[in-house]
């Protein structure tokens, strides 16, 4: 194959890997749904919903751990996500530094 093609070919995957995770955007919940926290593809967090029930004055703690745990798991579906995508693109090919 010729190497000037794959490199396009690899710059296109790229343009569209970087659009497609630049749309992502990611929902994740702690403690039964008293915390969802939401995420981009850049993992930036975009906001953290608290429920009545998360606010508990006598055990902060509890909703700072709730808070964490969510957030986590938002990176977590990022990161699946991305290795959805590359794989998907490079149809299973192992490349070096796309997961």
């Amino acid at each position: 194959m010729n190497i000037g093609k794959m490199m396009k070919n690899f710059q296109k995957m790229q343009t569209k890997l970087q659009a497609e995770m630049d749309a992502l955007e990611v929902e994740a919940t702690a403690g039964g749904g008293v915390v969802t926290a939401r995420m981009n593809g850049k993992k930036e967090l975009l906001s953290v919903k608290l429920t009545e029930d998360a606010i508990t004055p006598d055990d902060p703690e509890m909703m700072e751990d709730l808070v964490v745990a969510a957030v986590n798991e938002c990176g977590r579906k990022v990161d699946e996500k991305l290795a959805e995508l590359t794989q998907g693109m490079t149809g299973g090919m192992n490349i070096p530094g796309l997961g």
